[in-house]
């Protein structure tokens, strides 16, 4: 072993790397002896850089000690200097020592622009980005990357002939100018919603974004009924409905539905939407949508076996990771439409990955070439202001598919007041709406220690009474055994009940984080005579499933309780909601599962609840970010409560927005 992979091996011993990031550099000196101590320093770095959910390493980022990465006590810090004192001072010298290495390949282009300098024969390792901002991949992530952006570039540039009258008719029904006007302006409010929907019927490919109660799902039931109305062979449109989680999915379909049938009210007999409802099926994890097996990573459906689809539209988009993007994306049929929806400040995907970010870069300025421009005037009836037109001469090309939905419906009072706080970086405002709301749907308790969220989870606060209380006192009311109906019921009571409050958590590990909140408030719980736990599985334990199992109908993500069955004396069942119908499993074949009074922030995702309550930790401050509280805000509908010890968590994550490396959009550039 080299005198470099002894000392990243014992950094990964000392943990300040991972096992896993040494290894990687060992691997590499055994490919290629001769490497220099650069390439596998480089490798190590980038390894610890996808494990924090960057896609590639930006080579300027290794010219001074990464110090943020190899976070950790001053003995830690001194090695790394000391290390960095034996390598490469400059870019070029980093590029020299990797380009030398045949275990890296350069797949920049070279001067003629056509063609990769080196040929691909397998590298682990792949030079990207340009030549003033080379990036290094991982080879798996250099590929999907590729994969993305190839489709993205084929799908939003291949324009669908649009109807212009008829589609401007349609429009105008489906988005009609007096519910859309506000009383005492002059000039017309931009339609955002109506422009995402004519956007979207020019392409194959499309973005909507928007925060909270900006009408996402509202927007995508009414670029069904377009479709369905535009379309001379409406009755053959195959659509699809999908989300990350279980819970996001089922949510998405109980909108589009709702929707649908007010739409339907609203405009009589003129178009059968009952007909275009009958066609949504039920939505699906995209893990079930392409059709995940145990033990692959790999999907039943693909390139070579594409999905039955027609029109998919996808939720929760900021949750997809790279790697799920280009398999979804991989699977699509070269003529089906894909929309996506999400919010791109809520955080990024847990793997590694800033997808949506990548592809709203630039949504809040529309950069919108004349014929976009001309389009939304013509055809979306929106004259739009010069603010959102591109003046570079060489308009994004994915920006022309991506529509930001910016009125918010439902955030109005005082918590979507300290989410665009929160979100525009005001440190002292959202101090201020923090401490001064006299409403009581935002508050901060200030805490010692984890029993205020203890007691928080046991009982709510005043204002926003209930915490767990509500969903174990529903489970008292069980009914008379062998009646399937009031089962049923009470079943969903219990789990509707449950969905009301929840513990959202910054960290997984300590008495701040996931394992000890749900430790102390089972126990606590189980003081108060609320819970009778034995062993691992007991009546009322709420758990989250961690890992897909296709075999039993459950996926990472999905949250249900566990109850005894309709027949007395019978094993108990964990039951999941999926959407209005019940389904349940035995708990002796839930191998992959974790209690779920608390949660982290990542899993509440595509969740709501009437009261959230968000704990920060005392530690790693530097480590909290600014999407991580926005995300925790938004999961709240009436009730929000920040717990911190620290008085200074809040500012720290406030002051730290997410900043993930990617090479997305240079590939997309690129051509």
């Amino acid at each position: 072993m080299s005198a470099i992979c002894q000392t990243l091996d014992q950094w990964a011993e000392s943990g300040w790397l991972r096992r896993l990031d040494a290894a990687l550099s060992a691997f590499l000196s055994e490919r290629d002896p001769e490497a220099q101590p650069a390439v596998l320093v480089a490798a190590a770095v980038l390894s610890q850089m996808e494990g924090r959910g960057h896609t590639c390493l930006p080579l300027v980022h290794v010219l001074v000690p990464p110090v943020a990465l190899l976070a950790g006590p001053p003995e830690a810090q001194a090695a790394l200097h000391t290390v960095w004192a034996t390598l490469p001072a400059t870019l070029s010298g980093w590029l020299d020592a990797l380009r030398s290495s045949r275990v890296v390949r350069d797949a920049r282009r070279s001067g003629d622009q056509k063609a990769p300098v080196d040929a691909d024969e397998g590298q682990p390792l792949v030079l990207g980005g340009s030549e003033f901002a080379p990036v290094l991949y991982l080879r798996r992530y250099w590929d999907y990357e590729c994969r993305v952006a190839r489709q993205l570039r084929q799908r939003v540039s291949e324009r669908v002939p649009v109807d212009e009258v008829a589609t401007r008719a349609w429009l105008d029904q489906l988005f009609p100018l007096p519910e859309r006007a506000d009383a005492g302006t002059t000039s017309p409010v931009t339609d955002w919603q109506k422009l995402a929907c004519a956007v979207a019927l020019r392409a194959r490919l499309s973005v909507i974004t928007g925060g909270p109660g900006t009408g996402k799902t509202y927007t995508a039931a009414r670029l069904l009924a377009l479709l369905f109305a535009v379309d001379a062979d409406a009755q053959r449109l195959r659509v699809a409905l999908a989300a990350p989680t279980g819970k996001a999915a089922a949510r998405l379909k109980q909108s589009i539905d709702a929707s649908l049938v007010q739409l339907q009210d609203a405009l009589g007999d003129r178009i059968d939407l009952n007909a275009l409802t009958q066609r949504v099926g039920a939505a699906r994890t995209l893990h079930a949508l392409l059709g995940a097996r145990p033990d692959t990573r790999q999907f039943r459906h693909n390139a070579s076996h594409p999905l039955d689809v027609d029109v998919l539209i996808v939720d929760e988009a900021s949750m997809i990771h790279l790697e799920m993007m280009a398999a979804l994306l991989d699977a699509l049929p070269p003529t089906a439409r894909v929309i996506f929806l999400g919010d791109k400040d809520q955080l990024a995907s847990v793997e590694a990955g800033a997808v949506l970010g990548d592809l709203c870069r630039d949504a809040e300025r529309g950069c919108y070439e004349p014929e976009t421009l001309r389009y939304a005037r013509d055809v979306a009836g929106q004259d739009l202001d010069l603010i959102y037109q591109d003046h570079s001469g060489a308009a994004p090309l994915l920006a022309q598919q991506t529509v930001m939905l910016r009125e918010s419906r439902r955030f109005g009072g005082p918590i979507g007041k300290l989410a665009l706080a929160v979100n525009q970086g005001d440190v002292r405002a959202s101090h201020a709406i923090l401490s001064q709301d006299k409403s009581g749907a935002v508050r901060n308790l200030a805490a010692t220690g984890p029993e205020v969220a203890v007691q928080l989870a046991l009982q709510g606060r005043p204002k926003a009474e209930g915490g767990y209380a509500e969903y174990l006192r529903a489970m008292a009311e069980r009914p008379e055994a062998g009646d399937e109906a009031a089962h049923a019921q009470w079943v969903r009571q219990v789990l509707t009940a449950f969905d009301r409050f929840r513990l959202l958590c910054a960290v997984r590990e300590g008495e701040w984080g996931v394992a000890g909140l749900n430790r102390a408030v089972q126990q606590a719980l189980a003081s108060a005579g609320w819970l009778k736990p034995s062993g691992e599985w007991f009546e009322g334990r709420p758990v989250m499933v961690t890992r897909n199992d296709p075999t039993l109908g459950v996926f990472n993500g999905d949250i249900g309780i566990a109850l005894r069955p309709v027949t007395r004396g019978a094993p108990l069942r964990a039951y999941f909601m999926d959407g209005p119908e019940i389904r349940s499993v035995g708990v002796s074949r839930l191998a992959h599962v974790d209690t779920a009074f608390a949660m982290t922030v990542h899993k509440s995702q595509g969740s709501e609840f009437r009261h959230t309550a968000l704990v920060l930790p005392p530690y790693g401050l530097g480590m909290l970010q600014r999407e991580l509280v926005y995300t925790g805000i938004t999961r709240a509908r009436e009730a929000f409560t920040l717990v911190a010890p620290d008085a200074g968590a809040l500012a720290s994550a406030i002051q730290h927005p997410t900043q993930r490396a990617s090479g997305l959009l240079g590939l997309l550039a690129d051509g």
